[in-house]
């Protein structure tokens, strides 16, 4: 079997790294180009001596449209003003993404929806295997539960993390709503302070927590009058992302153009 071509923007970052390090355990995936953003002072660096495991020949660009060919998956965990240019970069070569950028607002995913009409692009809150079961099991939990439980999400992360409500935590929220017929818009609850009034039957809570070096924990509560639930997931190390996106990209290699997520890759749907 051939392997996967890979390319990654953004490769110089913590996440960018992970990825590196992710690609070159993987038997099927290979790792071709790499960029960072113009004005690094990592820019001609060799990718696999700057994530631990080696030179590999793969040098750090400033070009980010070098990284984008037709025959090659490119994974974005950069921002979201970056990630929306590189996905035109993606249209032009025809090239297939995987993006685990958090913090792309609606007029964003939009962006990203049109662009799967012609290129495959798996977009996803969270890459972890766990999360998306997560997200899975609390759909069913909801549904089974809605009209006598309370929908509550409670989400930590390190103190550098610079959006909030997590992707994962509005993820979640989302795969409740839906399970309950819906609209997190309408119903999500996102702070409380001072005199708020008695909390609304519908309502989908968020609570936030920032702090030292946590890499990602995501709690569903399902709080009912005589018991409650609750499901959560602990991320130990960020390799679970990078793992799941060398997965999703090389699921994603041969795929016609569409918007696909985890759920696709896990045959969760």
């Amino acid at each position: 079997m051939s392997q996967t071509a890979i390319g990654i923007v953004g490769a110089g970052g913590r996440m960018g790294r992970m990825l590196v390090q992710a690609v070159d355990n993987h038997p099927d995936a290979i790792l071709q180009a790499a960029s960072e953003r113009y004005g690094s002072d990592l820019i001609g660096q060799d990718v696999g001596t700057l994530a631990g495991i080696g030179s590999n020949g793969v040098l750090l660009v400033d070009s980010p449209q070098t990284v984008f060919t037709a025959d090659r998956v490119v994974i974005d965990f950069t921002v979201p003003s970056a990630t929306l240019e590189h996905v035109k970069l993606a249209q032009e070569n025809n090239s297939p993404m995987v993006i685990g950028t958090t913090g792309i607002d609606a007029d964003g995913v939009a962006q990203l929806a049109k662009a799967a009409k012609s290129i495959p692009i798996v977009f996803a809150p969270n890459f972890s295997v766990g999360v998306n079961l997560m997200f899975k099991i609390a759909a069913e939990v909801a549904k089974a539960l809605d009209g006598s439980a309370d929908f509550e999400i409670i989400e930590a992360h390190h103190k550098k993390k610079v959006d909030a409500p997590s992707g994962t935590a509005l993820g979640l929220g989302e795969a409740i709503a839906a399970a309950v017929g819906r609209n997190l818009a309408e119903v999500g609850v996102f702070a409380r302070e001072g005199h708020t009034g008695v909390r609304d039957d519908k309502a989908i809570g968020f609570s936030t927590i920032r702090g030292g070096d946590i890499v990602g924990d995501h709690t569903a509560m399902f709080i009912g009058e005589d018991e409650s639930l609750e499901i959560t997931h602990r991320a130990k190390s960020r390799m679970i992302f990078a793992n799941g996106a060398v997965r999703a990209a090389l699921w994603v290699a041969d795929k016609e153009p569409g918007m696909y997520d985890m759920g696709d890759i896990l045959g969760l749907k």
